[in-house]
Order: structure tokens, then C-alpha cells, then sequence
């Protein structure tokens, strides 16, 4: 098989589930980690072996990771096929230092350029508990979800706008 007909056999047969929570968010993601326990398996079965390289790239006055996924044929190395995502460090994360940020961001990266490679969409999937019920930590008055993202962001709990801090932190 060329690259192409093996990169669609593995394509076909990935699962790569979303193996990670956001409790607050109240939502199930898959990381880059997730991706590449789920590949390794179809890479060594089809006789594909991957590299991930980051690169930093100033662009403007803000600093990019470009990660670039290449497959390579392990049958006939020539063929190749690569894919390549940027993300954008952010210029201060709290409670994170430089280097942190940096391999957060390059997961990130990492993550995305997987998913292109692989096909894999990031949009609603069955596992996605997006249409999950959400309710006030306080009253337990159910609550849409934007309320409860909103409301973690804002003083940690998933809180109704009644039961919400006010702007000068005493709550309604």
C-alpha cells in the first residue's frame, strides 16, 4: 500500500475518544495525549511511523508554536506526507511560568495538527456531554450551560444569575 491508501486505513480504524473532563466547563475533550495512544497501534499495524516537531515562530509581535506531524512509510520511507497547526502563546497565563505555557501551547498545537492529519473532527460527538443538564450549586435551579461557564469564570461555581456574586463580590 502507498502512504495515502495506509494514512485511510488508519483514518478508519482511529477511535480516539475523549478520554479528558472540564468539570467546570462541563465537557469531555480529547488531548494530544489521548490522540497519540489511539494512533500508535494503527501506525505500527500499517507499517507507518510519525515525528512531531514544534517550531517557534514570531509572527507579528506575538510567538506561535507550529507543530508539524509527518507520516512516513515505513516500506518505502520516500513517502511522506505532512500537516502543520500553529497556536498562539498567550503573554502571561496565571499560575503558569514560560515554560509551561509553552508546552501547553505546543500540546495545543500538537493536538490540532493530529487531528487534521487523522480527520478527526472536534465537534459535537456522542460522547460530548454538551447537552448535559447544569445546576445551581446554591439553589439546584437548573441552569443553562453558558450560565454555569460564565459563573466559574467569574467566582468558581457553577452558580444561577440570582445566586451569582455581584461585581463587588457580595453575593445577590
Amino acid at each position: 500500500m502507498n502512504i495515502y491508501e495506509k494514512l485511510t486505513a488508519i483514518q478508519v480504524k482511529l477511535k480516539a475518544p475523549k478520554g479528558q473532563e472540564n468539570k467546570f466547563g462541563g465537557y469531555k475533550y480529547r488531548s494530544c495525549e489521548d490522540i497519540l495512544e489511539s494512533v500508535k497501534p494503527l501506525l505500527s499495524e500499517n507499517k507507518v511511523t510519525m515525528f512531531i516537531t514544534d517550531k517557534i515562530e514570531l509572527i507579528g509581535d506575538r510567538f506561535y508554536i507550529k507543530a508539524t506531524v509527518t507520516l512516513i512509510n515505513m516500506e518505502t520511507p520516500e513517502e511522506q506526507i505532512q500537516t502543520t497547526a500553529y497556536a498562539r502563546e498567550e503573554a502571561v497565563k496565571k499560575g503558569m511560568d514560560s515554560s509551561q505555557l509553552t508546552g501547553a501551547t505546543s500540546s495545543y498545537a500538537r493536538k490540532y495538527a493530529l487531528n487534521a492529519i487523522f480527520a478527526i473532527d472536534d465537534t459535537k460527538d456522542s460522547d460530548d456531554d454538551r447537552g448535559q443538564k447544569h445546576f445551581c450549586e446554591k439553589c439546584g435551579k437548573q441552569i443553562t450551560r453558558d450560565t454555569a461557564v460564565k459563573s466559574w469564570k467569574i467566582c468558581k461555581h457553577k452558580l444561577c444569575k440570582d445566586c451569582q456574586p455581584t461585581i463587588e463580590g457580595s453575593a445577590n
